[in-house]
Formats: structure tokens, C-alpha cells, sequence
């Protein structure tokens, strides 16, 4: 239950956090009570262990730190989470799971065992996957790919007479997919098909994402489209430079096979619709070979069913 509610308290940070950090929960129990909590609010704060620390004050020593990622080693805008965990006496630390920047990587559970501090790694999902877009661009220098598309019953992207696939529940679930994204993609041949706009619309939104067109040009007149025409890795790669941590793929099924084939998509959104088309193109064109897929979970979503799997875990 304490790193439970380490990860609820992780959540407050999102939205704040600025993208160069993970959300970071953490909670203090001594003798079975919790006598400190805290989290990472962003830029300023102090981190989400010292804060839980500083609540605890004196009952922090003996006592058990609940925290969702792997305490920091090195030297930052603050002094190593490490040192001041083992400087308040806490005996034990459980974390949700380690930390993939290449600047922790074990170094912080090594700090804590070397000070007597017992540490256990729980490896839980729920913490990878609250970072998983962080835990992408950190360790691979790479934006997390989510390939969203929707399908009917028979696997069609494409309903004859029918502007959508999906129902209006699903299309505002992708709204808010975009608000949440650094920046959303299709291919060349989406923008010459409809013209996009790719702005996240009815929803609650801080900053729109960045909107991207993969592919030859030009861009239609007036496109606010950003052309991205090189290599998928290196254009990848650039945008990570910039900043972006997670890109919402929603182009056609010949991108959709570029990224699968570069063995650049880590998740997958489908969303199913009761319909039958009967004809059309499926989600994605002729792939090299099979992908498996893995964590497969699904939930109704107005008449629609989400299907959510994995194609690698963060």
C-alpha cells in the first residue's frame, strides 16, 4: 500500500515536472505508521525523498522509505537523494523500480547498501509505466513512439461513406492523448488525404503539442505542419535533443510499417468499433516480420473497446 500511495503521490508532479526529470513519489512508515510523505513538484522543489524527509524529521531514523524510483547518486541542482536518505537513518528502502538514466543506473541502490541501508527493488509495473515516456528518452535518446489508430471488427482503418471509424467518446480520448503528447505525427500521405490540423481540441490543454508530417514534401500551402524528411532514427534523435519525450504516431498503415519495421514503436492504442466495413486497408502495411505484442489490456470507451499492449516495456 505505501508505494501505492508513493505513486498517487508522484501524480501530483505531472504536468509541473520539467521534461529532463521523472515523477517521483516517496513515503516514510515507521512502526507501521506513515510519518512523512513528499513528491517532486518540479523545478525549485526539493526532491520528492527529501521532502518526505523532512516531514518525518526524527522518526525518519529506523524507518522503512517507500519511494517509486531509485533515489539519485550525482551531483545535480541538489546533493545526492542517496546521502541524504542514509543521513536521516532510515534503515530500509523499497522502490518501485531502478533508474535507467545512465548517470543512476544502480549507483543510487549501491550508495544506500554501502551506508547499511537495506534496499529491496520491487520492479512494478505501475512505475515503469508512469515514466514510461521519461524512461524511453532517457536511456534510448529517443522520443516514447505510441502508435494510435482506429479499426473496425473486420480490421479496416477505413469505413465506406463514413468520415470516422471510432465513436465521439474514442475521438475526445485521442484529444486528450494529443494534449498529453510532446508532439503527434502522421505520414505525407494523411496530409495530402485530409490536411490535418493535429491540435488537441475540447479538451483541457497547457501547451498544444508539436505537430509533425514524416515524409517528402512539400507541405500543402498554410500547413502548420513541421516536415520531418530525414532518417526515422536521426529525426528522432533530434527531437529528443529538443525536448521531446513522447510522440503520438497517427499516421496511415505505410508509416505505421516504417516505425515497426525501424523498431521504433513502444505501445499501441487501437481503438475497435463494432462495424463491419468489409474492405479497406488495414492498421498497418507489410511488415519484414511478426511482432509480438506484449501487456494487452482493453476497456470500453463509449460503443468502442481501447486495446492497449506494449511493444516495448519502458
Amino acid at each position: 500500500m505505501s508505494l501505492e500511495r508513493a505513486l498517487e503521490l508522484a501524480e501530483r508532479g505531472r504536468g509541473r515536472v520539467e521534461h529532463t526529470h521523472p515523477l517521483v513519489g516517496a513515503v516514510v512508515v515507521l512502526d507501521g505508521e506513515v510519518v512523512g510523505e513528499g513528491w517532486y513538484a518540479g523545478k525549485g522543489s526539493a526532491h520528492a525523498e527529501v521532502m518526505a524527509l523532512e516531514h518525518a524529521g526524527e522518526r525518519a531514523r529506523g524507518a522503512t522509505l517507500y519511494v517509486t524510483l531509485e533515489p539519485c547518486a550525482h551531483h545535480g541542482r541538489t546533493p545526492p537523494c542517496a546521502d541524504a536518505v542514509a543521513a536521516a537513518g532510515i534503515a530500509r528502502v523499497v522502490a518501485g523500480v531502478g533508474d535507467p538514466n545512465p548517470k543512476v543506473d544502480g549507483r543510487g541502490f549501491a550508495r544506500l547498501q554501502a551506508a547499511g541501508v537495506e534496499v529491496e527493488v520491487v520492479d512494478l509495473w505501475q512505475a515503469r509505466q508512469q515514466n514510461e515516456a521519461w524512461r524511453v528518452w532517457i536511456s534510448r535518446g529517443r522520443p516514447f513512439v505510441t502508435y494510435k489508430v482506429a479499426m473496425t471488427l473486420d480490421g479496416r482503418v477505413t469505413v465506406p461513406g463514413s468520415r470516422w471509424v471510432s465513436g465521439e467518446p474514442s475521438r475526445r480520448r485521442v484529444h486528450e492523448l494529443r494534449a498529453a503528447s510532446d508532439a503527434v505525427a502522421v505520414g505525407m500521405g494523411t496530409v495530402r488525404a485530409d490536411d490535418p490540423a493535429l491540435t488537441a481540441r475540447g479538451v483541457e490543454v497547457t501547451t498544444q503539442p508539436r505537430r509533425l508530417a514524416f515524409g517528402r514534401g512539400p507541405l500543402p500551402d498554410g500547413s502548420e505542419l513541421e516536415l520531418q524528411s530525414g532518417p526515422l532514427e536521426e529525426e528522432l534523435g533530434a527531437l529528443a535533443g529538443e525536448g521531446v519525450r513522447s510522440l503520438l504516431l497517427e499516421g496511415g498503415p505505410t508509416l505505421a510499417a516504417s516505425f515497426f519495421a525501424a523498431d521504433l514503436v513502444d505501445k499501441v492504442l487501437v481503438f475497435v468499433a463494432p462495424t463491419l466495413a468489409g474492405e479497406g486497408p488495414g492498421p498497418v502495411a507489410a511488415l519484414p516480420e511478426p511482432r509480438a505484442l506484449h501487456r494487452l489490456s482493453a476497456e470500453p470507451v463509449g460503443d468502442d473497446v481501447l486495446l492497449t499492449a506494449y511493444v516495448h516495456e519502458p
